[in-house]
């Protein structure tokens, strides 16, 4: 089992930035992409961000030049870097992994950290 781990969540002013971690522990065998979703109220989760092992990067139209994604492939650790928030970005942020064992491949969800952006 894999469990992650988000953290860096909370309550900012518009303009404002927040960091939030996800550390993915556990009987790790190999991490491939690591991604945030997030999920305001009365709507779907959505794709925030998205990073493989390799590095390459996939973003939502609505946080490209705002957000940030990175990872620490030694500490099976996923960040967001998220500048100029707006009331539109406030939602729970979930933590999603990728993960590769005897050729199978399991998502892993963390338990989701809110994230509140007043006017």
């Amino acid at each position: 089992q894999v469990q992650l781990v988000e953290s860096g969540g909370g309550l900012v002013q518009a303009g404002g930035s927040l960091r939030l971690s996800c550390a993915a522990s556990g009987r790790i065998f190999r991490i491939n992409a690591m991604g945030w979703y997030r999920q305001a109220p009365g709507k779907q989760r959505e794709l925030v961000a998205a990073i493989t092992s390799g590095g390459s990067t996939n973003y939502a139209d609505s946080v490209k030049g705002r957000f940030t994604i990175s990872r620490d492939n030694a500490k099976n650790t996923v960040y967001l870097q998220m500048n100029s928030l707006n009331p539109e970005d406030t939602a729970v942020y979930y933590c999603n992994a990728d993960h590769q064992k005897w050729g199978y491949t399991t998502a892993y969800w963390g338990q989701g950290t809110q994230v509140t952006v007043s006017s």
